[in-house]
């Protein structure tokens, strides 16, 4: 007589302990990759909100830069002003001070039998026009000139023969320059010298 086992119910049990435990590993698996994700979300987003926070704070300090350089850049353009006015006030002092010496060096300069009717001058360039008794005093004029400390480069326009007061004389009309300053005398009596010579060369003409 032989034995009969049924083998159903134990076979299906281990298919339910099988899908059981399929489950939770599954679900093991799922609730591990969430919580990966989570902590790498998080991660991420913690890089994400410091990097802002960095980029916010680079923001405004170069806000402050920028504002630090247009501040900069008007105190620059005030001293260029400045600076610019300090030149143009500069050059009117000079100018007017080279007019006293412009007109004292004509007298010390002019020899005697000259006589002048007109000065113009244009910045450093000054024109005379005059008489003088003949053409060796205005010769004698220009040597002064090229011999003196305050004036330069005589050129001579033109010289004519006109009569004043029923009197022959010598019309001229002559350019030159100013300089913007004269040389210092050096303590030995250089320029005083030079003018004694020219003293005598105008009392000579």
């Amino acid at each position: 007589m032989s034995t009969r086992i049924n083998l159903l119910p134990h076979r299906e049990e281990r298919r339910k302990r099988s899908r059981q435990h399929f489950f939770v590993l599954a679900g093991g698996t799922a609730i591990i990759g969430i919580v990966v994700v989570g902590l790498v979300h998080t991660f991420y987003d913690a890089r994400i909100g410091s990097q802002k926070r960095n980029n916010d704070f680079l923001k405004q300090e170069i806000a402050k830069l920028d504002k630090d350089i247009a501040e900069i850049k008007k105190l620059e353009d005030e001293k260029a002003a400045l600076l610019a006015r300090k030149a143009v006030i500069d050059t009117l002092q000079a100018d007017r001070a080279q007019t006293v010496h412009l007109l004292d060096e004509l007298v010390r300069q002019m020899p005697e039998g000259v006589y002048l009717r007109q000065v113009t001058q244009k910045g450093l360039q000054i024109n005379i026009k005059g008489y003088a008794q003949s053409n060796a005093r205005v010769s004698t004029l220009m040597r002064n000139i090229d011999a003196s400390p305050w004036l330069q480069s005589p050129q001579l326009v033109e010289v004519k023969a006109s009569t004043v007061e029923k009197r022959r004389v010598s019309e001229f009309d002559l350019n030159l320059a100013l300089k913007r300053s004269a040389p210092k005398d050096d303590g030995k009596g250089g320029p005083a010298k030079a003018d004694g010579k020219k003293d005598a060369a105008a009392s000579k003409g």
